[in-house]
């Protein structure tokens, strides 16, 4: 006989010839001398010396196990005392009862959606990470959610998680804000053959997102191309002055054109205008060579009104002083404060008004 003692925190498997033949305990035991003992720690795995179907026959020692069995397609997620450990893939898995308190949550790794009671703080755990899909959709955006080619839901703004696995799963976004498109640098004719270079914007939002995402490809591509193909057929109608004048009427005409065509890119007009309107480099020298003209006529009919003017003043003045003696012998006086800032001397006699004499004397002069 031979003396063994299982302390606490393990249990023994006794063998018998190399047969598996009772389990033991905490306590001292006595072992015949064809008997052997394998000794385990309760806080470790179990890992079986002979198949496990031969030891699970002991019904005691079957009691004892957690025996795990984790099928293709499947993980287990371990918790030990209520803490999150790993996960198991497929395999088998045997665990000690009693010491450490064991809990195991199967999942289906088969679907997509993630149904089963897993705490939200553990997706983000590199132990589970290598399983599961993430898709962001921001505040300001709309998905829509395919799975194996084949449109499924629509999703709202949030974190969306699905199982790895063999099947597809895609999702498409839209932007739900206000958005800009700019057709820039656009070289047009104009119905006078001018050559000019419009930019030009339009402001919408993504209203119907299946339309956008489902039944258009490219909904901003092609919301370009019917945009820029309105804009140069009114550009074509107009000559280049009625174009510069009119830029805000033909921005207005552009959208109230397009607004109903767009709305089956699942899109909304909000506004569109026209920004600039530049012209070519020879365009642009006979367009400053004509405001020149312009320019100058302009300041011809203005010095001309100021030269009529002028004259008209000084004939009602001269009417006024052929009628007004008073206002003649004024105006004498003016006229020698005037020329005795210029001159020096002048010697008059008293024949004569004052007038008549210096009218004389510049007529001598000259």
């Amino acid at each position: 006989m031979k003396r063994v003692r299982i302390n606490a925190g393990k249990v023994g498997l006794v063998f018998k010839k190399g047969d598996y033949h009772r389990v033991i305990t905490k306590g001292i035991h006595w072992l015949r001398f064809n008997e052997s003992i394998i000794q385990y720690e309760l806080t470790k795995p179990f890992t079986a010396p002979v198949a496990l179907e031969l030891l699970l026959q002991d019904q005691e020692l079957g009691a004892m196990l957690h025996v795990i069995e984790v099928k293709d397609n499947e993980i287990v997620l371990m918790y030990e005392n209520g803490n999150f450990k790993t996960t198991l893939p497929a395999g088998r898995y045997v665990y000690w009862k009693g010491l450490i308190d064991y809990e195991f949550v199967t999942a289906d790794l088969s679907k997509i959606y993630i149904t089963e009671k897993i705490d939200k703080s553990l997706f983000s755990h590199y132990a589970l990470t290598q399983y599961i899909r993430v898709f962001e959709v921001a505040a300001y955006e709309k998905a829509v959610l395919i799975v194996d080619d084949v449109y499924t839901k629509t999703l709202e703004s949030g974190t969306y998680r699905f199982w790895r696995n063999d099947t597809s799963i895609k999702i498409a976004k839209a932007d739900l804000r206000q958005l800009q498109l700019e057709i820039a640098g656009q070289e047009l004719l104009t119905k006078d053959k001018a050559a000019v270079r419009i930019n030009f914007y339009t402001q919408y939002k993504v209203i119907d997102i299946e339309k956008a995402l489902l039944d258009n490809k490219d909904y901003e591509k092609q919301l370009y191309i019917a945009m820029q193909l309105v804009l140069r057929a009114y550009v074509g109608t107009y000559t280049l002055d009625e174009l510069l004048e009119r830029k805000e009427s033909i921005a207005h005409a552009v959208f109230e054109d397009t607004k109903t065509k767009v709305t089956k890119l699942g899109v909304q007009l909000l506004n569109c205008g026209i920004r600039d309107v530049i012209l070519t480099g020879e365009m642009k020298d006979i367009m400053n060579q004509v405001l020149v003209a312009q320019k100058r006529a302009q300041a011809n009919i203005i010095t001309r009104r100021e030269e009529t003017a002028s004259t008209r003043s000084l004939l009602n003045t001269a009417k006024l002083m052929e009628e007004n003696e008073m206002l003649y012998k004024l105006k004498e006086m003016e006229y020698v404060e005037k020329i005795a800032d210029k001159i020096g001397e002048i010697s008059v006699s008293g024949d004569g008004g004052m007038v008549k004499q210096l009218k004389d004397i510049f007529s001598v002069n000259r």
